[in-house]
């Protein structure tokens, strides 16, 4: 299971016979594997990487550390679940050291991620105190490079 799991998050698009080959099985079996990974909650949905900066599309992500209060019966997991339910909301990390909670948010401007902060995210009874760290440019993610345009020499400037 695990080398068909492995093989899913390197490209989820490969058709179901080519996985079978690799895997040494019949298609019928890597799909009956497949079928049972979703049921056991082990594939959680297949995403495709986009890259939007090429795409021409304005968006924005930030990296929002949070520092919150936990509940003595259920630790992080109230006001983890509570953020995660904002559709904003990429994904809700707990985190050692520093801080408590690292989100990954997403937007079309950097005025409509700082609203979610005041607005929804910072009035949160739990939440203590927030750090908002806007991403400028990605060079790698989820092991994929982003590859950037070739530098026109003639733009560069020797000093």
């Amino acid at each position: 299971m695990e080398q068909l799991l492995k093989i899913l998050e390197d490209n989820a698009r490969l058709p179901v016979e080519d996985i079978a080959a690799m895997l040494d099985k019949s298609p019928a079996e890597v799909a009956a594997m497949m079928d049972l990974a979703r049921a056991q909650g082990l594939i959680k949905g297949y995403k495709t990487l986009v890259d939007w900066e090429k795409a021409g599309v304005n968006r924005v992500e930030a990296v929002i550390e949070l520092h919150v209060s936990p509940k003595k019966s259920r630790g992080f997991d109230d006001i983890a679940n509570t953020i995660a339910s904002f559709e904003e909301v990429e994904s809700v990390l707990l985190m050692s050291g520093g801080y408590d909670l690292q989100l990954v948010i997403k937007g079309k401007t950097f005025q409509e991620i700082a609203l979610f902060v005041a607005k929804r995210l910072s009035p949160l009874d739990d939440v203590l105190s927030t750090a908002t760290h806007f991403v400028l440019r990605t060079y790698k993610k989820e092991g994929k490079l982003y590859q950037m345009d070739e530098i026109d020499e003639r733009e560069c400037t020797m000093l």
